[in-house]
C-alpha cells in the first residue's frame, strides 16, 4: 500500500510534459499544473500557430496567460523531494536510435532536450538546468537538439569554428583565421550569419510575394473557370430553348398544312361521293328505263306498242356528266412541292447563319498565357508611343517637347474651351487608346506627380473624386512622393517601400487584367501590380500638384 501511495504522490506532482517532478509549478486556469519552463517552451512553439492551450485537456487560451508560480505546490513537491521520492522517467523519455541521446546520462541516456553551440555538448533537462542557474552559463547558445555538433569542431585545430572565410565561402575556427585563411576576408559567424539571414528574408519576401501572385492567379483562373461554365451552361440553355421554339413552330406549321389538306380532302371527298352518289341513281334509273323499253320492244301487239311508246320513251336529261371535270391527278403536290421549296430555304439559311454562330463561340484567353517580362530589354519589347492631349489638360499645365512632356505652372495656360479638359484636378490624359500589351516609362521631376492610366469616361467638370485619378474606380495611380510612393483606386490608399528612381516604367497587360508600377534605374524593381478585368481601353495620365514639377513620357529603345 505504501508503494501505491507513493506512485500516486510521483504522479500527483509530476509534470505530465517533461514526466519528471515539478519545477517551479505554474498552475494555468484550466487546473493543470506544470513546470514553468515546460509550459514556456510548450507555448512558445504553439505560438507561431497564435493558439495556448492546454497539452491535457486542450481548453484553449486568449491572451497567453500569464505565469506565476504556485508556493503551495511547490513547497509539497518539495517536502516530496525530502521524503526521496522522484518520478522515475518513463519509457519514451530515454533516447532511441533516431534520437539525440544526452552526452552527461550514465547508463540508459535520456533524450537531449537541447544542445549548446559553446560547450558542443547535448543536455537532458536535468543536466541543462545549470545552464540556466549560472550565470556564464546562462550566455551559451542553446539550440534544438542536434547530432552534427562536431561537424562545429575544426579538424585542424580542434576549435570551435566561430569564424567565416568570405574569400574561401567556408566555417572556419580563429587559429585558421591566423593560419592557411590569413589575409581573407574573414569575419565572425554570426556577422555572416546576419548577413546571409538578410538575404534569406530577401528571398523568402520574393518566394512569398510570388506565393501571393500565384495564388491571386489561382483565384482568378478559377473565376475564370466558374465564368466559362456559367456562361457555357446559360448559353446552352437558351440555345437549346430557341432550338426547341423553332421545332415547335416547324410542327406547328406541319400540324397547319396536314390539317389544311385533311380538311380540303374531306371537303372535295364529299362532294365527289355527293355527285357520285347522284351518277349512280341516275343510273339504276335508266337501266329501269332501258327494261322497259326493252320490254316495250318485244310487244307484239301494235296498237299496245303505239299506246305505251310515248310514256315509255320519254326520258329526261342528265344534269352531272356534263359538270364532271376530270383534271390530271396532281391534287396536293403543288403543297408537297411549297414545302421542299420551304426546307431548302431554311437550309440555305441554317447553312449561312451557322459559320454566323461558330464565329460568336469565342476563344478563352487564359490570364496567364502571356508571363509578365522578366527584365527591362523584355519590357521595351513592348514600349508604345505615347502623347499628351492637349485638349484634356488642365490650364495649369503646360505640354512641351511634343506634347510629351507636361509642367506645372504658377499661371493658367490660354487653352480653348473644350467638354474634355480636367476643369480643377491638374491632370492631362494621353492621345492614344492603351489595348493590348504596353510598356512605357515616366521620368519625373518633384514631389507632387502621379502617374496613372484611366478610362476614357473619367470625369473631367469638378473637385469631386469622380475626376481625380486613383480616386474612383475608372482610374489606378501610383503617387510619387520624394520618400516613398502610394497607390490609390476607388479612394482607397496603399503603402508602397521601394527604391527610389527618378524614372517610372508602367506595364499593361490589357486583356490579361495586369497593371504593373517598377522602379526604373540600373535595374528594375516591382512597385506595384494590379490584377482585375479592364473593360474598356486604358489612357496613359498625369497628375502634377506643385510650381515647376514635370513629367515626361520617354523615347525608349
Amino acid at each position: 500500500m505504501a508503494q501505491k501511495g507513493d506512485q500516486l504522490d510521483r504522479e500527483s506532482f509530476s509534470c505530465s510534459i517533461c514526466l519528471d517532478l515539478l519545477k517551479d509549478p505554474v498552475t494555468i486556469p484550466c487546473g493543470h499544473s506544470y513546470c514553468m519552463n515546460c509550459i514556456k517552451r510548450f507555448w512558445d512553439r504553439e505560438n507561431q500557430k497564435g493558439i495556448h492551450n492546454c497539452p491535457q485537456c486542450r481548453n484553449t487560451f486568449t491572451p497567453r496567460p500569464v505565469l506565476v508560480k504556485n508556493t503551495m505546490l511547490a513547497d509539497l513537491v518539495e517536502q516530496l523531494k525530502k521524503t526521496g521520492l522522484q518520478a522515475a522517467p518513463a519509457d519514451h523519455c530515454y533516447a532511441g536510435p533516431e534520437d539525440v541521446a544526452c552526452d552527461f546520462c550514465s547508463g540508459r541516456k535520456l533524450k537531449a532536450i537541447k544542445s549548446c553551440l559553446f560547450c558542443l555538448v547535448s543536455y537532458c533537462e536535468k543536466h541543462l538546468q545549470p545552464h540556466y542557474d549560472v550565470a556564464p552559463l546562462r550566455k551559451h547558445k542553446l539550440v534544438e537538439p542536434s547530432k552534427k555538433l562536431q561537424e562545429n569542431i575544426c579538424s585542424v585545430h580542434d576549435e570551435v569554428m566561430k569564424m567565416f572565410c568570405r574569400t574561401d565561402q567556408k566555417s572556419i575556427c580563429y587559429l585558421c583565421s591566423v593560419d592557411e585563411h590569413k589575409g581573407h576576408d574573414t569575419v565572425s559567424a554570426a556577422v555572416e550569419r546576419t548577413e546571409r539571414q538578410r538575404e534569406l528574408e530577401g528571398s523568402r519576401q520574393q518566394i512569398q510575394q510570388r506565393i501571393q501572385d500565384a495564388e491571386k492567379d489561382v483565384k482568378l483562373l478559377q473565376q475564370q473557370l466558374e465564368a466559362i461554365h456559367q456562361s457555357a451552361d446559360k448559353t446552352v440553355e437558351d440555345s437549346q430553348k430557341i432550338f426547341s421554339q423553332l421545332i415547335c413552330l416547324l410542327q406547328k406549321r406541319s400540324s397547319d398544312v396536314k390539317q389544311q389538306i385533311r380538311s380540303q380532302q374531306e371537303a372535295e371527298g364529299s362532294r365527289v361521293k355527293e355527285l357520285q352518289e347522284k351518277l349512280e341513281q341516275e343510273i339504276t334509273e335508266l337501266k329501269r328505263k332501258d327494261a322497259e323499253l326493252k320490254q316495250l320492244s318485244h310487244t307484239e301487239d301494235h296498237s299496245q306498242f303505239l299506246l305505251n311508246y310515248p310514256s315509255v320513251s320519254a326520258l329526261r336529261g342528265s344534269t352531272h356528266s356534263s359538270s364532271i371535270n376530270i383534271r390530271p391527278l396532281r391534287h396536293f403536290e403543288d403543297v408537297t412541292a411549297a414545302v421542299s421549296e420551304l426546307r431548302e430555304k431554311l437550309q440555305d439559311i441554317l447553312r449561312e447563319e451557322w459559320t454566323n454562330i461558330s464565329l460568336r463561340v469565342p476563344e478563352v484567353y487564359v490570364l496567364l498565357s502571356e508571363p509578365e517580362p522578366k527584365n527591362r530589354a523584355g519590357f521595351l519589347k513592348f514600349s508604345s508611343e505615347i502623347t499628351l492631349d492637349p485638349n484634356t489638360a488642365n490650364t495649369r499645365l503646360l505640354l512641351s517637347d511634343g506634347n510629351r512632356k507636361v509642367t506645372f505652372m504658377n499661371e493658367p495656360q490660354s487653352y480653348s474651351s473644350n467638354p474634355d479638359r480636367f476643369t480643377v484636378w491638374c491632370q492631362v490624359l494621353s492621345r492614344e487608346s492603351l489595348t493590348g500589351r504596353c510598356y512605357w516609362e515616366v521620368e519625373k521631376r518633384g514631389g507632387g506627380v502621379i502617374v496613372a492610366v484611366a478610362y476614357k469616361n473619367i470625369s473631367r467638370a469638378g473637385r469631386g473624386n469622380e475626376c481625380g485619378f486613383g480616386r474612383n474606380d475608372n482610374s489606378w495611380a501610383l503617387r510619387c512622393y520624394q520618400n516613398g510612393y502610394e497607390f490609390w483606386y476607388n479612394d482607397i490608399k496603399t503603402s508602397i517601400s521601394g527604391p527610389q528612381a527618378s524614372r517610372v516604367g508602367v506595364y499593361l497587360d490589357h486583356r490579361a487584367g495586369v497593371l504593373s508600377f517598377y522602379s526604373v534605374s540600373k535595374t528594375m524593381t516591382l512597385l506595384h501590380r494590379v490584377q482585375t478585368t479592364f473593360t474598356q481601353p486604358l489612357y496613359a495620365g498625369f497628375y502634377i500638384g506643385w510650381t515647376g514639377d514635370t513629367a515626361e513620357l520617354c523615347a525608349v529603345k
